[in-house]
């Protein structure tokens, strides 16, 4: 609309106008607020004043929120702390002052930190009783000792995409002296450092995330007693993977130690060279580990060949991939709180090389790392919700054919349905329009999510009780007016009159708001009508020139 076209504009509104503009606003024409509510509206709130993005997991965060009260309230009340839907505390805060607050963030990734007070009587809404803050919650860097039976081809491979990852502290020993090899080199001339069994695997173990044995084989390096402490590491909780080569098949393998409770498998002694293609089995499939594998959709698959396979007997767990003649080639299992991972070949670093093109080695590995540490996108039993706008989107990762359907309780307690559609091999996808704005909670089996669908902490609902401030000043500066339609006492409600008004003319009173007239017109259409048309016109045309030619020889 052409400005000089506008007489003015009329608000209905409780004057919660959070974007008014702060000088004179670009409008030429009167601007009236009628403002609903009355004077005696009365709400208390609760809002977040500083809430951090991102959070240690595991660590406190620090944050800080108030308690406002539209009567001036100076006294107690009681705040509910919920993390993720799960009450953790009761904090007693002080009406109008910034109180300060210490949450765990308890996993990685989404956290829903939530605040609530209870309603008082009389209040406008409860919808702001209420305050939301996401918080990313990250990992400090892991800690991951790797342990090198020998130098090797593939050695390099783990030691470079463990450097690689930014979120990873690598602490790596290759055993390059064994304490067999007697040559007579005194000890002063080894650029070699002793092995500090006794700080990693007794002292400081549990500082650790990950363990790895790297074609690792049992050469006395390593006292026989340390081996129960690794096994009782992973019962508590820790990770451990057996990068596996000939020595497992050995005499002097690891499986003959104690470590062997903590093992998923054990060796046959066969050691079968011989070339294939690393393929998925079905769990693996649906496996988060090794599920959409570049290079998995194919047959054979599109990346190059190994060529050892180390046999093993009675896997436990899960068997992700397998080699040749359909042996067991990737295992993983979980042992007490822990977890255990198992590669059965030597011959990933060929990926990494570019033999036959090579394949996706830093996935496949980042991923075997990741899971073993409890990364929780790679878990296989997983249900996540996310609000996108005014839509709720369900995923669903399960190593079942069907989860069946979730139920979803919205923020007014409704409970509703929704399908879950197969989308992939072991994911599942569900979404819901709605229109409420708040937490949502979904439950499949066993598994339960949270969500906030819709702006978060919207500010339509931080401040609810009418006011005529806000737009005063912009309305003044027009020439309009601000008033309420309410009386007083609140029962009566006036409207005042609309007038027209000159524009140089006052554009309020009283009881009329005014808009102004202009003088601009609005062309509505246009009309033509041929003056000759045909062979009529064609014959006038010809007599009118005729007889001009006739008076001109004249």
């Amino acid at each position: 609309m052409p400005p000089s076209r506008i007489g003015g504009a009329i608000m209905i509104t409780d004057g919660e106008v959070h974007d008014t503009p702060s000088g004179t606003p670009d409008f030429n024409a009167p601007l009236h607020a009628l403002i609903t509510g009355n004077d005696h509206e009365k709400d208390r709130r609760i809002r977040f004043e500083n809430a951090p993005r991102f959070g240690l997991v595991g660590k406190p965060l620090d944050m800080t929120y108030r308690v406002i009260s539209t009567e001036n309230e100076t006294g107690p009340v009681d705040v509910r702390v919920s993390v993720n839907g799960e009450q953790v505390s009761v904090e007693h805060a002080t009406v109008g002052q910034a109180m300060p607050l210490q949450v765990t963030i308890p996993g990685a990734g989404r956290n829903i930190i939530e605040l609530a007070i209870d309603r008082e009587p009389g209040e406008l809404t409860d919808t702001n009783n209420r305050a939301i803050a996401l918080v990313d919650g990250i990992r400090e860097n892991l800690r991951v000792l790797l342990v090198s039976g020998e130098p090797h081809a593939g050695e390099r491979t783990w030691r470079n995409l463990l450097k690689s990852d930014a979120s990873v502290d690598l602490v790596h020993f290759t055993i390059l002296r064994p304490p067999e090899k007697q040559d007579g080199t005194p000890i002063n001339e080894l650029s070699l450092i002793a092995f500090p069994t006794r700080e990693l695997f007794v002292e400081k173990i549990k500082d650790f995330d990950l363990i790895i044995f790297d074609r690792y084989q049992h050469r006395d390096v390593l006292p026989i007693l340390y081996y129960d402490y690794i096994s009782e590491y992973v019962e508590k909780g820790g990770a451990l993977l057996i990068a596996a080569g000939p020595e497992y098949a050995g005499e002097a393998s690891i499986a003959r130690t104690p470590l062997m409770s903590a093992l998923p498998a054990m060796p046959t002694g066969e050691v079968v060279d011989k070339a294939f293609y690393p393929r998925l089995t079905e769990l693996g499939q649906r496996h988060p580990v090794t599920r959409g594998l570049d290079g998995s959709a194919t047959e054979p698959p599109h990346w190059s060949r190994w060529f050892r396979t180390i046999g093993v007997q009675n896997p436990q767990g899960e068997v992700v991939m397998k080699g040749a003649d359909n042996r067991p080639l990737l295992l993983l299992d979980r042992k007490g709180e822990g977890r255990v991972g198992m590669l059965l070949s030597d011959q990933g670093w060929l990926w990494a090389r570019g033999f036959e093109g090579g394949g996706p080695h830093v996935q496949l590995y980042r991923r075997i790392a990741h899971w073993l540490m409890k990364e929780p996108e790679l878990e296989e039993e997983r249900l996540t919700a996310e609000g996108r706008g005014m839509v709720l989107e369900i995923r669903r990762q399960t190593m079942a054919d069907d989860p069946g359907p979730a139920q979803i309780i919205t923020p007014s307690g409704k409970t509703l349905t929704v399908k879950l559609d197969k989308s992939e091999p072991g994911v599942f996808l569900g979404s819901v329009q709605t229109s409420e704005i708040g937490l949502f909670q979904v439950a499949n089996g066993d598994l339960t999510a949270l969500a906030h669908v819709g702006p978060v902490n919207a500010p339509e609902f931080a401040d609810v009780v009418s006011t005529q401030e806000r737009l005063k000043a912009p309305a003044e500066a027009t020439g309009g007016s601000v008033r309420r339609l309410a009386s007083s006492t609140g029962s009566d409600v006036t409207l005042p009159s609309i007038v027209p008004v000159r524009s140089a003319g006052e554009a309020s009173g009283s009881d009329w708001i005014g808009l102004r007239t202009t003088d601009d017109s609005v062309l509505k259409a246009v009309s033509r009508v041929p003056l000759f048309g045909g062979f009529l016109g064609l014959g006038l045309l010809l007599l009118a020139m005729g007889s001009m030619w006739y008076r001109e020889g004249r």
